[in-house]
């Protein structure tokens, strides 16, 4: 089979295409700015462009298999998820390290723990493997740890001993985890707890969710790498 176009009138398969462009351009962005920049910091933009990256292939695959099936399997977000996010939280664990600030490997792990349990019971109640109700809250669960690592935990102390640069990109960065992602676990209730949600809608939410706490999530990063490294124009790579 040929490759299949986007018709005019699939707002569904609109979003994927403007999520899948702009990781993709986001990931060019995230990489050129990374050679700018303090080594320190060089890491944590290489992770913030290694998250578009990944989430631009899949949402390019996720959009033609939409067009012609006009559904996803949850197994494909899934599998983008399960890469993405980890690297996600990996960042709050490198922003730190790069201002020398006290956080142990204990910090990595309960947030790696607490984002494999929130994605693997996550995706075991979409795809009804286990009761979608136990799924959810044993899901939630692992969102809790991560929410308190990162406020409450030795992520969260951490951050609060580091310059007010690193402290505030820190703060905009667990809101996102806070506030930006309380849109999927608000779609796993709409869609499969509550029952009868249009799938269309569902991929549209997912969708520009990824589209916003992704990219946000990296551009904060990238603005505190710059502010680090002597302001925007400043050339570190000797540093």
């Amino acid at each position: 089979m040929g490759k299949m176009f986007l018709e005019s009138g699939d707002l569904v398969g609109v979003t994927f295409w403007l999520v899948s462009i702009a990781m993709i351009a986001s990931t060019v962005f995230f990489l050129y700015e990374g050679a700018h920049v303090k080594k320190e910091w060089r890491l944590s933009l290489l992770v913030a462009g290694l998250v578009t990256l990944v989430a631009g292939v899949h949402y390019d695959y996720m959009r033609d298999f939409w067009v012609v099936e006009q559904t996803t399997p949850i197994v494909y977000r899934y599998i983008d998820w399960l890469i993405t996010v980890p690297l996600l939280m990996i960042e709050f664990f490198l922003i730190l390290k790069a201002v020398g600030a006290a956080v142990g490997t204990g910090s990595f792990l309960r947030l790696l723990v607490g984002t494999l349990v929130m994605l693997i019971f996550g995706y075991l109640g979409e795809a009804e493997l286990m009761n979608v109700t136990l799924a959810f809250w044993i899901g939630m669960a692992g969102w809790g740890v991560i929410i308190y690592e990162i406020y409450a935990g030795a992520a969260g102390s951490a951050a609060k001993e580091a310059s007010p640069a690193v402290a505030s990109a820190f703060n905009y960065m667990r809101l996102i985890v806070l506030v930006g992602w309380a849109i999927y676990p608000i779609g796993y209730v709409w869609g499969y707890m509550l029952g009868g949600v249009d799938q269309g809608a569902l991929n549209m939410v997912y969708n520009l969710a990824d589209f916003v706490n992704k990219i946000l999530f990296g551009l904060i990063i990238w603005h505190l790498a710059v502010s680090e490294s002597g302001g925007a124009g400043h050339d570190n790579e000797t540093a």
